[in-house]
C-alpha cells in the first residue's frame, strides 16, 4: 500500500475512534456507490452525518480541510443522496469534515468542522 493510503487509512481509523467518543453511532464505513465513496456515515442522535476524512503529515502547504473542494462536495452530496434513498432514511443530513495533521512525532491534531458544507439546489 501506497504511503498516502495507509496515512488516509490511518487518520479514517482515527476519526472513528473520536466519533466514537462523542457517542456517535458508526453505520458504515468507506460506503461506495458507483465511483463515490464516503468516508464515514454515522448518526448524532437523529441526524445522519456523512464525514469526509482529510489526513496529512503537515499542514505546512495547505490544512487538510482546504482540499474538499466543490467538486468533492458534489460527489459527497451525490453518493449521500444515494444512501439516503436506498435505506429510505427521513432524517436531517449533515456533512462535516474531520481534518487530522500528524506531526513529526505522530501527535495528532484533530479538527472536526460540522457542517462544513451544504447541499445546493441547482
Amino acid at each position: 500500500m501506497a504511503l498516502h493510503n495507509e496515512i488516509g487509512a490511518m487518520g479514517e481509523r482515527v476519526a472513528v475512534e473520536y466519533l466514537l467518543e462523542k457517542n456517535y453511532q458508526i453505520l458504515e464505513t468507506n460506503w461506495v456507490c458507483g465511483h463515490k465513496e464516503v468516508d464515514v456515515i454515522s448518526k448524532d442522535g437523529d441526524t445522519i452525518v456523512f464525514v469526509e476524512v482529510k489526513t496529512r503529515r503537515s499542514s505546512y502547504l495547505v490544512e487538510p480541510e482546504a482540499t474538499v473542494d466543490v467538486f468533492k462536495q458534489r460527489h459527497l452530496i451525490w453518493a449521500a443522496n444515494s444512501y439516503v434513498n436506498r435505506f429510505q432514511y427521513d432524517n436531517d443530513v449533515r456533512f462535516d469534515i474531520i481534518s487530522i495533521v500528524i506531526d513529526k512525532n505522530d501527535e495528532k491534531k484533530i479538527e472536526h468542522i460540522e457542517d462544513a458544507f451544504y447541499p445546493s439546489i441547482r
